[in-house]
């Protein structure tokens, strides 16, 4: 029995693979966080909700038992507990983690062109994540969502749009992605990020992942722009090249305006905060060892001449 008793007694989780759960909470993401008009079906439609939210509970409730161990230590007062989360960095699930260097270094043009056909198939808008997130926080980690979400739109202007960026990347290099061909432990980080940010029960665990990622990607980002130079990929890199550097003072912003008021002002939130950050570390951890069991795996060769 799990502390929450829900990813132990609802049954339909049990019964699912992870691969087709994260297919279908995938699939059920992407239909309901379009935009839509009205519609005689409506009432199925909620009922249908109804029974992928208690999926969708029942795979967080279960990931969070997994994050347990890496909280075992964590600090209850403010300024250490900001200090425990910024040590994650380097340290933390997923870090230093070979496959960027070997980005960097090794891989060619279709091992990026695969890697990076996960990555977009997985990435769950970290705009759109940040603009959920914010409703009805306190106001000064409310402003700080703001500013970050502005940077993401590109301060007003469509060609600095970050989303965007990452398109005309997808684009140049011709990727399809689709959820038929993602790997799914890439589904199941982008997953994770969307219930934390449409699930008001995950609302701080949202602000942890989010700042987890802010916190942890430039060294990845930097790992991956420097691949793409290499093999000769222009102006399009700037999405990862731009990461590389504009998210260490995201970071730093997030953890001083963000998880420092929020410990010092709701001590209660501190362990979503912290399951959060490791959910999502832990989820990025699982894709690196995917990745790597394609792209290193003894079918690599075949998956290059095909």
């Amino acid at each position: 029995m799990t502390r929450s008793g829900l990813a132990s007694t609802f049954r339909p989780f049990d019964a699912l693979e992870p691969a087709a759960l994260h297919r279908r909470l995938a699939e059920w993401n992407h239909r309901r966080l379009n935009p839509a008009l009205p519609h005689d079906d409506w009432e199925r439609e909620l009922r249908a909700d109804a029974e992928m939210r208690l999926l969708e509970g029942a795979a967080m409730e279960r990931a969070r038992e997994a994050a347990q161990p890496w909280l075992a230590d964590m600090p209850t007062e403010p300024a250490d507990f900001v200090g425990w989360f910024e040590a994650l960095q380097g340290r933390g699930p997923g870090e230093n983690d070979p496959l960027f260097p070997w980005l960097a270094e090794t891989a060619t043009l279709e091992d990026m062109r695969w890697f990076l056909l996960q990555e977009v198939a997985g990435e769950a808008g970290f705009d759109d994540l940040v603009a959920m997130a914010q409703v009805k926080m306190p106001i000064r980690p409310k402003l700080e969502l703001a500013r970050n979400y502005w940077d993401e739109m590109g301060r007003g202007r469509e060609g600095g749009m970050h989303g965007p960026m990452l398109d005309r990347l997808a684009q140049a290099l011709d990727l399809r992605p689709a959820i038929e061909r993602t790997v799914w432990p890439s589904l199941a980080l982008g997953n994770t990020l969307v219930a934390f940010s449409t699930t008001r029960r995950y609302a701080y665990h949202a602000l942890g992942a989010l700042g987890a990622v802010e916190l942890t990607a430039p060294w990845r980002a930097a790992h991956v722009a420097e691949g793409l130079k290499r093999l000769g990929i222009g102006a399009e890199r700037k999405y990862f090249a731009l990461h590389a550097t504009l998210d260490v003072e995201h970071s730093k912003a997030w953890n001083e305006e963000i998880l420092r008021p929020l410990a010092a002002e709701r001590p209660d939130c501190l362990r979503a905060l912290a399951e959060g950050a490791v959910m999502r570390l832990q989820a990025g951890a699982k894709c690196f060892e995917a990745y790597r069991a394609t792209l290193w795996g003894p079918d690599a060769a075949l998956r290059r001449a095909s």
